[in-house]
């Protein structure tokens, strides 16, 4: 079966796979920098600003580029509600780095990679880029006051990973109003996120149990078929035995092939 011919929309989404990767990877570091190195000297941090801004602008671009060549524009804004999200909300931009699970995904379905192998891939894309930038974001907003616990990345990313895990040991939590609300977000991500992740490896473990079940039904069909034909071959052979042993006229000798005649009238047996 031939594929579809691309569409416009299809062909630009292939061409700026990797460019927008790699702005989405430089905002990456340019968000991130101020806040592990906020004593970095201010030329360092004016760049990071306008790289973000920069690489937003782009975004924005691409998106309304996107939006122009879509044949059906309403459905394209359904269906992409992250890069919209990301536009309008500018603060939201680390998101965009969730563009790498489409250019993963787009590698996988050349590779022909299977669903679960997909999906994985996304989840595990997914958890990395919350973690993180969840760690950056409450760091941001937390390390300046004066009775907050996450005063460090490395306190920032433990809170991060056991909010997200919704283990919550309570030996570190947001105070402000902001915070909180980050983790809010995150433990309602972490949530849905192993969930998807408990969904994908039960339907991993179903998929091969129904293949054995399959091939096992397969196999089971073949000896019935094979049991079949074995019992037709043996009826034809007793059928055919039984014919070969039915007697058969034995020839007469000289005397017994006159000893049956009828006799003449005179007495005497016919010649």
């Amino acid at each position: 079966m031939t594929e579809p011919p691309a569409t416009a929309l299809d062909r630009w989404e292939r061409r700026t796979q990797g460019p927008l990767l790699v702005f989405a990877l430089l905002f990456a570091v340019a968000y991130a920098l101020p806040i592990v190195r906020p004593d970095a000297p201010g030329v360092v941090l004016s760049a990071c600003r306008a790289t973000n801004w920069a690489v937003w602008g782009l975004f924005a671009l691409d998106y309304a580029v996107r939006l122009w060549l879509a044949e059906r524009r309403m459905r394209f804004v359904r269906e992409n509600p992250l890069a919209l999200l990301a536009v309008v909300l500018p603060m939201v931009q680390p998101l965009r780095l969730l563009r790498l699970v489409s250019l993963l995904l787009l590698v996988g379905q050349r590779a022909r990679m299977a669903t679960q192998v997909r999906v994985t891939t996304y989840v595990a894309g997914s958890c990395a880029g919350l973690l993180v930038f969840g760690a950056l974001a409450v760091l941001e907003v937390e390390r300046d006051r004066p009775d907050a616990t996450i005063q460090s990345l490395e306190d920032a990313v433990w809170w991060a990973f056991t909010t997200m895990t919704t283990v919550g040991y309570g030996d570190m939590a947001p105070t402000t109003g902001l915070g909180r609300a980050l983790a809010v977000g995150l433990m309602l991500s972490g949530i849905a996120l192993l969930g998807v992740v408990t969904a994908n490896i039960a339907a991993w473990f179903i998929s091969r149990f129904e293949k054995d079940d399959a091939q096992e039904r397969r196999q089971t069909a073949a000896i019935e078929e094979l049991t079949h034909e074995v019992r037709s071959l043996r009826e034809q052979v007793a059928e055919l035995s039984g014919g070969g042993s039915a007697t058969v006229p034995r020839p007469l000798g000289p005397t017994e092939a006159t000893d049956g005649l009828p006799a003449s009238p005179s007495g005497d047996q016919l010649s």
